[in-house]
C-alpha cells in the first residue's frame, strides 16, 4: 500500500482540530485498532486510520487512479464505501449525520435520505448548539469544502450504492457485512418529531 493521506497527519499534528473530529464527528484516529482483521471481497487488505464511538472503523482501500476509496464499516456488521478519498470522507463526517442518515434510508432511497438528513439536523442543531461553528473550523483547518447537507446526501448515497461489488468488507474468515443502508425510513417509535 502506499502511504497515509496527508490529512492524517495534518490531523495528528493539529490537536484542537483531533480533539474535534474525535468528540464532535466520531472520528478518532487514535482508535486504529477498530476493525482488526476486516479486508475487502477482493482479498484487498484495508488500512485502518480511525475509529468511531461505538466500534466502527474507518479505512484505507489500496489506490485506484491516484486515490484511495474510504470504506466504514460498523459493529453492526454493516459496511460500505463512504468516499473516493480521504477528504471527500470528511466532507460527509463533519457535514452531515452520516450514519443516521444511512440507518434511516428506506434501503437506499435517496429521498428518504434527503428527509432524514432534515429531521437529523434539527436534531443535532439542538443537541450542539455550536455544530455549525465546530464544522466551519474543521473545514477550513483541514482545506475542506463546507458543502450543503442535500448535497453530501447525494454524495453519500452515490458512494454507498457502488460498495458492490469493489467495497464489499468481510472478516477474516469470510463472513460478508451487509450494506451501508437501512431499511426504515424514520424511527420506528414515534417516527420524526
Amino acid at each position: 500500500m502506499t502511504p497515509k493521506d496527508p490529512l492524517l497527519d495534518l490531523i495528528q499534528n493539529t490537536s484542537d482540530i483531533h480533539g474535534l473530529l474525535r468528540a464532535s464527528f466520531g472520528f478518532d484516529i487514535g482508535r486504529k485498532q477498530c476493525g482488526d482483521g476486516l479486508r475487502l471481497a477482493s482479498g484487498a487488505p484495508l488500512e485502518a486510520i480511525a475509529g468511531d464511538f461505538a466500534g466502527g472503523a474507518f479505512f484505507l482501500c489500496p489506490e485506484e487512479s491516484g486515490c484511495r476509496p474510504v470504506v466504514f464499516a460498523n459493529s453492526e456488521g454493516e459496511g460500505g464505501l463512504l468516499a473516493d478519498d480521504l477528504a471527500g470522507a470528511l466532507e460527509i463526517i463533519i457535514g452531515l449525520a452520516w450514519q443516521d442518515c444511512l440507518s434511516f434510508s428506506g434501503g437506499g432511497d435517496v429521498k428518504v435520505m434527503q428527509t432524514s438528513a432534515r429531521h437529523l439536523e434539527r436534531y443535532l442543531a439542538r443537541d450542539n448548539p455550536n455544530i455549525a461553528e465546530e464544522r466551519a473550523r474543521v473545514a477550513a483547518a483541514l482545506s475542506l469544502r463546507a458543502l450543503p447537507v442535500a448535497d453530501l446526501v447525494i454524495r453519500l448515497h452515490a458512494a454507498a450504492s457502488r460498495t458492490e461489488p469493489a467495497y464489499v468488507v468481510t472478516t477474516e474468515g469470510g463472513d460478508v457485512y451487509d450494506p451501508p443502508f437501512g431499511e426504515y425510513s424514520e424511527p420506528r417509535h414515534g417516527g420524526w418529531c
